[in-house]
Parts: C-alpha cells; sequence; structure tokens
C-alpha cells in the first residue's frame, strides 16, 4: 500500500511528511523550465540556486504567491515532481493532506485538491495552516481552551484563535517573509541608492533582520550594484537600519493580530492571556518577534520549538486521523465543526 502524505504546500518551500518517516523532504518552491520546448528542468533547490541567473531561454518562476497557487500547471507538475520523489513509483497512489492559509476561497481549495490529484494523489484533504501549526507545536486543540496560533511563513501571516479542534477567530494577511525581503530591496534602493536581489534581502533579513531593538548592534557587508554609477558597490548595513525597513510589513501583521484579539469572545481572551501566544514559520524566527509581540498585546508569546516544520509536522500527525473520516469530507478543519 502507498503510505499516506502530508504536504506543507507553501509559498517558499514545500514540505513533505510520509507517515512512518516523518519529513522526508524540504525543498523551496521553485520551478526552473525552457521556455522554447516547455521542458521541466528542474525543482526546489536546484531550480532555486538559478533564480535571477538563466539564460534567456530557461525561466525559473515560484508557482505559488502569497499562499495560494498562481501558476496551475507549474504547480502540478511541482507537486508531481516531489511526491514521486518520496513515494517512489507505485501502483498505489497515496492519500494526501495538504496545508491552505486560513483566508483561501472556496475557487482557490479546489484549484489545491484538482493540483494534488492530477499530481497523483488517490484522495486529497485540506487543512488549514494555523490548525496544522498548532498540532505540530504540541497543543491539544481538542480541549474547550482558547490558543492563539501566529504562522508567518513565505505568502501569508495566519492569525488564528483555536477551540475545540476548530477555528474561533481567524485572519489571513499576504504579508509575511517575501513581503519582508521586498521591503529590504526597497530600502536599499530609497535609503543607500543600491539595487540588490531577492536572494540578499534574505540573506539580510536571516543574518542581521530583527524588529525589536537588540541588546548589540549587529552589521553586515551588502554587495549590490549602485543606482548612480551602475556598477558594484559594498555598504553596510546595519541591524537597526533592519528594524526601519520591515516597519511597514510588520505593523500590517501586528494589525492584524490585534483584530483577530479584539474579536475573540472574552473567556478565550483569558485562556490566550493564561496559555500565550504561540509563533510558528520562518517568519516567525527574525530577531525579536516575539519580544514586539509581547510588548505590544501584554500576552507572553513564544517561538515554537521547531518554527519551520511546525505546519508540516501538524499535517502529518493528521493523517492519523484519515481513517475516521466521513466520505465526502475534504476540509479537516472544517469538518471538525461541523460534527
Amino acid at each position: 500500500m502507498a503510505r499516506d502524505i502530508g504536504i506543507d504546500l507553501g509559498t517558499a518551500s514545500v514540505l513533505v511528511y510520509v507517515k512512518g518517516k516523518g519529513i522526508v523532504l524540504n525543498e523551496p518552491s521553485v520551478v526552473a523550465l525552457d521556455k522554447n520546448t516547455g521542458k521541466l528542468l528542474q525543482v526546489g533547490s536546484d531550480a532555486q540556486a538559478m533564480l535571477g541567473r538563466t539564460p534567456g531561454n530557461i525561466i525559473a518562476i515560484r508557482p505559488l504567491r502569497e499562499g495560494v497557487i498562481s501558476d496551475y500547471d507549474m504547480t502540478e507538475r511541482m507537486l508531481r515532481e516531489f511526491i514521486r520523489k518520496v513515494a517512489g513509483f507505485s501502483f498505489f497512489k497515496p492519500r494526501v493532506i495538504i496545508c491552505i492559509p486560513s483566508g483561501i476561497t472556496e475557487v482557490e481549495e479546489r484549484a489545491v485538491i484538482d493540483a494534488g490529484i492530477q499530481a497523483g494523489a488517490r484522495k486529497v484533504y485540506l487543512i488549514e495552516e494555523p490548525v496544522a501549526a498548532a498540532i505540530g507545536a504540541g497543543i491539544d486543540i481538542a480541549k474547550p481552551d482558547g490558543h492563539m496560533v501566529v504562522d508567518i511563513g513565505g505568502g501569508t501571516a495566519d492569525i488564528a484563535v483555536i477551540s475545540l479542534s476548530g477555528i474561533v477567530e481567524s485572519a489571513s494577511i499576504k504579508v509575511a517573509g517575501d513581503q519582508l525581503n521586498e521591503a529590504v530591496v526597497k530600502y536599499m534602493r530609497r535609503k543607500h541608492n543600491l539595487l540588490v536581489g531577492e536572494r540578499t534581502a534574505e540573506d539580510m533579513k536571516i543574518k542581521i533582520g530583527c524588529v525589536f531593538p537588540k541588546d548589540e548592534e549587529e552589521t553586515l557587508d551588502v554587495k549590490g550594484r549602485c543606482l548612480l554609477t551602475g556598477l558594484p558597490k559594498v555598504i553596510t548595513v546595519s541591524s537597526t537600519e533592519m528594524m526601519d525597513a520591515f516597519e511597514e510589513p510588520v505593523e500590517r501583521i501586528m494589525e492584524a493580530i490585534h483584530s483577530v484579539l479584539e474579536r475573540t469572545p472574552p473567556e478565550l481572551v483569558a485562556d490566550i492571556s493564561t496559555n500565550g501566544i504561540v509563533m510558528t514559520g520562518g517568519g516567525s524566527l527574525v530577531s525579536g518577534f516575539d519580544k514586539l509581540v509581547a510588548a505590544r498585546t501584554g500576552i507572553h508569546t513564544m517561538v515554537a520549538e521547531d518554527a519551520i516544520s511546525c505546519v508540516a509536522l501538524g499535517t502529518g500527525k493528521s493523517l492519523d486521523e484519515l481513517n475516521n473520516m466521513q466520505d465526502g469530507t475534504q476540509n479537516l478543519s472544517r469538518r471538525r465543526q461541523m460534527n
């Protein structure tokens, strides 16, 4: 029999969990293909290495934008490649659970299900990212106890209050890791007249990025192209400057957290102030994010132990429930609320 598979289909990366094995694949969501022939050349890390460096006939693209499928054909081909990598050749098709942002529309849900089926799944189930993140972070979501999860991925930030295995209040905004990178590119252009690429911006975010003042200032030498001379130039950037660069996208994430808290029933707010806020996803690893949320909300905030893999781990744990599903169920998060 084919093993069931859980897929965290992210804007920045795809993580695949195979039942009984754990997370077996963690690759960037990038596809490289020959424009002239339409032939798929590389998928994942090999394709990412080509971003911004390809000759005219080869294009490297990200088929997911802001948490949803922007190029259906490419997403399906990328998924097929990843499923083949982890499942090998089998006469039995696997059942697959795929993660989706909480604010996704029914049309977008349908596109994810269809892409999964076309890529070789026997049946596709969906689970909302904050629910999967909470399960992956070790929260017992079945109890009548309020928990708040802030999942900051590559394309979307999902904020949700979860109780009794369902989402009580949530917000999904298209501001996350990618927008932080874009903010760095804009800042470098505006402040230093320096043009840097997306990968350099990501590198700066990881190495010296912060959203809350650091105890010790850090600096990094950044290479780019001077917009005034058109020649290469190196500039030293500090962590305080990164805070300025991130200001706008971070404010939007904070506003979304506030608005979810405002709409949450008072009993659950009391639970959250006791249990604290849990942050997951790669974006939550930007230095000081937990401190900023705690300072603004007055609620103890922590970053989950394995923040990047939380959603994939939660998706994997949900595979155990597939045999208890009613027929016709496709969205696990909503299925619980209907029972």
